[in-house]
């Protein structure tokens, strides 16, 4: 009997995690037939890996690349798309599994167009479950298709608990290294840039999620997409700053106990527990060495000095389409700080002067539906926009 080949489409797949992605395909490549790929500007880039992996279907995100790509790829049997609709095309093409990491809300579409053809979904892109959850939810169970996380704290989440009873589970821990400034005080966090914001201590990623991790941002929309993934209470999340990065998620059970999950900072371990569907791949990746670490630390965050944090506790509060108004104006403040239109801490000035206004207003107590997501997004950065200028 031969080997059973699984059809595969990588949404994101110029992008650190599309491109980790890609690695553990190359490890094991009779197993895997790569059917699409997107990315966006880096089209060199996409060409290569669609050609190295003899993709059937390309679409770049970025229409005015889209003859360029085309250009680079006229000697081969390769589709080229462009624009939103080009990445639609890919993520509509009937494959088994499909990698969902583009960057932001831009991510929301394709992801669910994918899990509409029946794929099981692997879930790097936080913002669909942050601003569309129960959608996302509704539509694989409709499809039967499996919707499994990538970040590396709700990979560790799915590991912890399962094989336990639910009714066991008292609260998780999910750990945050503190980024690029854990060790500044609030008054030190006014004038820094955007070029010291994206150098992270520990983890190799993209530039927006880099900085959001120095904020905790991207904390504040991983306590979302916890609730939204495993059905979990706000009070039933924990966030603790762990500068070494090593323990990625901690569950603790009514008896006291407690499992956590420990390994080095490399997302190819959460990818690859997506791509082999939560079974174990040998990685060949060093273990981690608790005699030479000697000592895991661990400290409550200081909400003072990470807004953006108390924020995200707050949307768990207000339900509704507070999680997409939350990630649109996040994505607003964080355009206007790398344009340096906006500071480090004002991004989160912005987004909670955004969500008030939204609030006072009524529009985030809506039914989650798409037309109601979308409209909300749309509102939102409209709204953070008038707020740049004050902050």
């Amino acid at each position: 009997m031969g080997i059973l080949v699984k059809n595969i489409s990588i949404l994101g797949a110029t992008g650190s995690i599309g491109q980790n992605t890609l690695d553990l395909v190359l490890r094991e490549r009779d197993k895997f037939n790569v059917v699409g790929l997107t990315g966006s500007d880096n089209i060199e880039l996409l060409a290569e890996s669609a050609i190295k992996l003899k993709a059937d279907v390309v679409a770049t995100a970025n229409e005015s690349k889209f003859n360029d790509l085309r250009e680079i790829l006229k000697k081969y049997q390769i589709e080229v798309c462009g624009g939103a609709t080009g990445v639609l095309e890919v993520a509509s093409r009937q494959v088994d599994w499909v990698m969902s990491a583009i960057v932001g809300s831009a991510g929301l579409l394709p992801g669910l167009r994918a899990l509409e053809t029946g794929a099981n979904l692997a879930l790097a892109n936080k913002e669909s479950m942050v601003a569309a959850g129960p959608i996302m939810k509704k539509i694989a169970k409709m499809k039967s298709a499996k919707l499994m996380p990538v970040d590396s704290e709700h990979s560790a989440i799915a590991q912890l608990i399962r094989g336990e009873e639910r009714d066991s589970l008292s609260k998780i821990i999910i750990t945050a290294s503190g980024g690029a400034f854990k060790n500044l005080t609030k008054a030190e966090l006014i004038d820094v840039t955007p070029d010291q914001a994206a150098q992270h201590p520990n983890w190799n990623m993209g530039k927006r999620i880099t900085i959001d991790s120095a904020s905790l941002f991207n904390k504040a929309l991983e306590i979302i997409e916890a609730k939204e993934f495993f059905d979990l209470k706000s009070s039933d999340i924990e966030v603790l700053i762990h500068p070494q990065s090593l323990v990625h998620a901690i569950a603790s059970f009514c008896d006291g106990g407690m499992k956590a999950h420990i390994g080095p900072p490399d997302m190819r371990h959460a990818i690859a527990y997506a791509l082999y569907e939560e079974k174990r791949f040998n990685l060949t990746m060093p273990e981690v060495n608790l005699a030479e670490v000697g000592t895991l630390k661990f400290e409550k965050p200081d909400m003072s000095k990470y807004p953006a944090l108390e924020l995200g506790y707050e949307v768990l509060a207000q339900g509704g389409l507070a999680g997409a108004a939350f990630n649109a104006a996040k994505e607003e403040a964080l355009d206007n700080f790398l344009d340096r239109k906006l500071s480090f801490l004002g991004m989160a000035d912005v987004v909670r002067a955004t969500m008030d206004e939204l609030s006072s207003k009524n529009h985030l107590s809506s039914e989650v539906e798409l037309e109601a997501v979308i409209e909300i997004d749309l509102q939102a950065r409209s709204v953070a926009k008038k707020f740049v200028g004050k902050y």
